[in-house]
């Protein structure tokens, strides 16, 4: 019994092939090799197209398939991981009607105030656990005033993973954990919000039919199987935005358990059993994979926009052909604190910890007689790994406390010098897990299709590689505490 796993990433998507008995991955695949084009008409925006997403998926498969490691007849369900908040609109005939604007846009900022204004933070807090802030339910609010001829013509929304549903499938479906993500969902009520509906002018129409997370969410169409080698009739079984199914990965599905990732952004992520909501929005709340209205599991998520993109940005702009390896080992040579050389990793659209102000990415104290380029790759992981913390405080606020934090061994956590400051900035434990976010769609897949009785069978086979203990903490915390009060400054002016 074989199970495929879909991850829409920015960066590219991913595929994974899981044989639901080991548990073990068969084969991974990746298109494109390089990053896909994200467009940015101006500054602070940023699309994508579904198409592309849907090209990029089937020569996934295809490339998965081509390795010979497994008969992709023997794939029995699906499941789709997929970038956050991002919108996506189709007509009647499920053509889409523009580019989606994704995660990281910044446009929809002041209709989120706005609605925060008119339904009142009282109200929009203990509702939808959030301010509308610039998440989906804004992004369509600027296309309706924006783009009227484009609305007009919306039969449904979405967001990425229920586009590439509705291409496998032909059907278009959501959830309340993909709604709560959109700041849709109304969680006293456990229904489509009436008060965003109503302040922004939307018709119920326009929501799609709303199913369980784990479950059939339409099965793949003859045509479609037989491009991608696949059985008719499969189900896709399990669609999550990726941070919590990052978090299912990782076996995070019970209150008090917290997982973590450093990719292009990054993100704190921990599970609880209360309604619970930061009184400024910074961290936001969500419906996580395992919630239902009697079981209310949520997932109290803190995110940074600029985390690895700004790693990435200084190896293309600085790195001068090094690796990342190499990179990590030219700042190794450099003590704690990088010489007093402070950056603020913000330069990738609004950050919701700071209220969705626009920073951008800032170097300080940057001295010419002093610092080099190891100084500069130190300076941008310490830089990152403090703006965790800082993010970190806002969820201990809010009470979530983290004994230990479980994260991929991938992307920065590749990095022994970013998980060495992590863990002192933090002083809180991390376990390494070999995860991936495909590997945890097709085991969300199995879930949902009834695979596994139960999660905790999906995950029975799941190993540890490493702990991360504090060991220096009394460096980083000084050198995060002098970063601090510079970005308290910044705030300030």
């Amino acid at each position: 019994m074989l199970l495929l796993g879909i991850d829409v990433g920015t960066s590219s998507i991913k595929v994974s092939v899981v044989d639901a008995t080991t548990q073990k991955c068969l084969a991974s695949a990746q298109f494109p090799e390089t990053e896909s084009k994200i467009t940015s008409l101006q500054p602070g925006w940023a699309e994508q197209s579904p198409e592309m997403w849907w090209e990029h998926t089937q020569q996934a498969i295809r490339k998965a398939n081509a390795t010979g490691a497994y008969n992709p007849q023997d794939i029995n369900a699906i499941g789709i991981a997929y970038q956050m908040h991002g919108l996506v609109v189709v007509d009647k005939d499920q053509q889409v009607l523009r580019d989606s604007i994704i995660w990281c846009d910044s446009r929809a900022v002041p209709y989120g105030t706005k609605a925060f204004e008119h339904i009142g933070q009282e109200q929009s807090l203990s509702r939808l656990l959030n301010s509308p802030g610039n998440f989906t339910a804004a992004k369509l609010a600027w296309v309706k005033e924006n783009e009227p001829e484009t609305f007009s013509k919306i039969h449904k929304i979405m967001l990425p993973g229920d586009y590439i549903a509705m291409k496998l499938t032909g059907e278009i479906t959501t959830s309340a954990s993909a709604l709560s993500e959109g700041i849709f969902w109304d969680f006293q009520k456990d229904e489509v919000s009436a008060d965003v509906m109503n302040f922004f002018g939307f018709s119920q129409e326009i929501i799609p039919a709303v199913r369980p997370l784990f479950s059939t969410h339409g099965e793949v169409k003859p045509e479609i199987a037989s491009t991608l080698s696949l059985k008719a009739g499969i189900p896709v079984a399990y669609k999550s935005g990726d941070q919590p199914n990052n978090a299912l990965s990782l076996n995070v599905l019970n209150p008090g358990e917290v997982a973590a990732t450093a990719g292009t952004s990054g993100v704190i992520y921990g599970v609880s059993d209360q309604l619970v909501y930061d009184p400024q929005s910074r961290v936001n709340t969500f419906a996580h994979v395992n919630y239902s209205p009697e079981s209310k599991r949520v997932g109290v998520l803190m995110n940074i926009n600029g985390t690895g993109i700004m790693n990435s940005w200084i190896k293309e702009n600085m790195g001068h052909g090094l690796s990342y390896p190499q990179m990590n080992e030219e700042a190794q040579k450099v003590p704690v604190g990088s010489n007093g050389l402070r950056i603020f990793p913000f330069g990738n659209g609004a950050e919701r910890v700071f209220n969705n102000r626009i920073i951008g990415a800032q170097f300080h104290r940057l001295d010419f007689n002093l610092h080099s380029k190891a100084h500069v790759f130190r300076a941008v992981q310490e830089g990152i790994a403090f703006t965790f913390r800082y993010g970190l405080d806002i969820m201990r606020e809010n009470g979530m406390n983290p004994q230990v934090i479980r994260a991929g061994k991938a992307n920065l956590f590749l990095s022994d010098l970013f998980a060495e400051a992590f863990v002192n900035t933090t002083n809180v434990p991390v376990e390494l897990y070999q995860n991936d976010g495909s590997v945890g769609a097709a085991l969300g897949a199995g879930i949902g299709s009834k695979v596994f009785a139960s999660a905790q069978e999906a995950f029975s086979r799941f190993e540890r590689l490493k702990v991360i203990e504090p060991s220096q903490t009394e460096a980083y915390e000084a050198a995060y505490q002098d970063w601090k009060t510079l970005l308290l400054k910044q705030l300030s002016n």
